[in-house]
């Protein structure tokens, strides 16, 4: 190959630096928002983290690639006017190059100081920048962005609710009875059927697609009720193995019970990488396909399809960034907000799971970050609100706010950037 008429054709170029962005951008949710699938199981003690690292790198996988391309539309196309640049089509291209390496940027820093910011927050935020300042303030489609706004207060809410009320559910059916174990044995496959359920009807509905195999909905619930009947039927054989040891409980009331909730998580934690992977991977790879379909035909085109070796180069990005730096930001979330036991830490991680895969099935890009962060904060109130460290709550929060100027600032730093070593 000849390499110097590759970089002479700017095509070549600008693919070539959309993938190398992407992944760093995809690199960033891995070493960030992953933690958020695999925070409550690690700080439950239920797996240890290179077993996180190994289930992340299946189901994040997994979810990226077969679920991914509905949300990754709504990144590409819903928050810009693309309209606004049919006549400068390269203008779009320097936007989306700068929204990716600011993200990634953005989320280098947060990850290096264990701070569990969004994501999602972080490229909106982007894309927000370079298009409102290195455009004009009508490039960007605020109608748009009010309701993904919107949506990152409603799930974080949801999510605790949804948390709060599995935890009291296991607490009044389990762990408040005269035989908490023989309880635990009998209602946990009832709600491993529910992972399996709600994330295959999220798998059927939209991952299905990009595959060629779309189904009716009669056809799709009578799937999901197999693949959550299966699931159920694998936990059920798991948990019945557990032996009753009579000396552990002595130190902590609950410990047997906790040891079948242990199992039930290794399920919400694969459940849950499945949805993550699913709904984030947009957030790298919705910039990378719109550089992508505009390189290559030269114009701003409304509708383009998302490559599948653009969702294979985001779901890698994803793997790599969790097994090199995810373990800070899973300290955070696991351990530091309140104290988690399996049990807990499986109340949370349903209700998020739920939340995230019902955003993805309408196309909202939520931020998982929050959507945790809220379940984990419902599961806590359970317990009282002195179960909450309200400190590192605060930091958290106090995260989120820098979060979306801090994309915008530096998105259109380099734009500006990327603009002057192009022309």
């Amino acid at each position: 190959m000849d390499v110097a008429a590759f970089f002479a054709d700017s095509t070549n170029v600008y693919i070539l630096l959309a993938a190398l962005f992407g992944i760093f951008m995809a690199w960033g949710i891995g070493a960030n928002d992953v933690a958020n699938a695999m925070a409550t199981s690690v700080g439950s003690k239920s797996i240890t983290i290179k077993q996180a690292v190994i289930l992340a790198a299946i189901f994040e996988f997994s979810g990226a690639y077969l679920a991914g391309g509905e949300v990754t539309k709504t990144i590409r196309k819903g928050i810009v006017d693309q309209s606004i640049f049919a006549g400068q089509p390269e203008v779009l291209i320097w936007g989306m190059l700068a929204a990716l390496l600011a993200a990634g940027t953005w989320l280098l820093i947060a990850s290096r100081r264990g701070w569990p910011v969004s994501t999602t927050h972080s490229i909106v935020g982007a894309v927000i920048g370079f298009a409102a300042v290195g455009v004009s303030m009508d490039a960007v489609h605020w109608d748009k962005v009010s309701g993904i706004v919107l949506s990152w207060v409603i799930t974080p809410v949801m999510a605790g609710v949804i948390a709060f009320s599995v935890f009291m559910s296991i607490q009044k059916l389990i762990l408040d009875t005269d035989d908490p174990f023989n309880n635990a044995l009998k209602y946990g496959p009832f709600y491993l059927f529910l992972v399996g359920f709600v994330i295959a009807m999220v798998t059927i509905k939209k991952g299905l697609k990009h595959v060629g195999l779309e189904l009716d909905d009669m056809q799709s619930l009578l799937v999901a009720g197999s693949i959550g009947v299966a699931m159920t039927l694998l936990g059920t054989f798991l948990i019945r193995r557990i032996q009753f040891d009579s000396k552990a409980d002595k130190k902590f009331a609950f410990t047997n019970v906790e040891k079948i909730f242990a199992v039930l998580m290794v399920f919400t934690a694969s459940a849950m990488a499945f949805a993550h992977g699913s709904n984030d991977v947009a957030n790298a790879v919705g910039p990378m396909a719109a550089v992508i379909s505009i390189a290559q035909s030269g114009e701003v085109v409304a509708k383009a399809g998302v490559p599948a070796w653009v969702l294979l180069v985001g779901g890698i990005g994803i793997v790599i960034g969790l097994a090199t730096f995810g373990y800070k930001v899973i300290a955070t979330v696991g351990k530091n907000i309140t104290e988690l036991t399996p049990s807990r830490g499986f109340s949370a991680e349903i209700g998020a799971a739920t939340t995230v895969v019902l955003a993805t099935y309408t196309g909202a890009p939520i931020s998982t970050t929050q959507t945790l962060v809220g379940a984990v904060l419902g599961v806590g109130l359970a317990r009282g609100i002195a179960a909450i460290d309200l400190r590192v709550v605060g930091n958290i929060f106090m995260s989120w706010v820098i979060t979306l100027p801090a994309g915008a600032i530096l998105s259109i730093l380099f734009f500006y950037m990327i603009k002057g070593m192009a022309t």
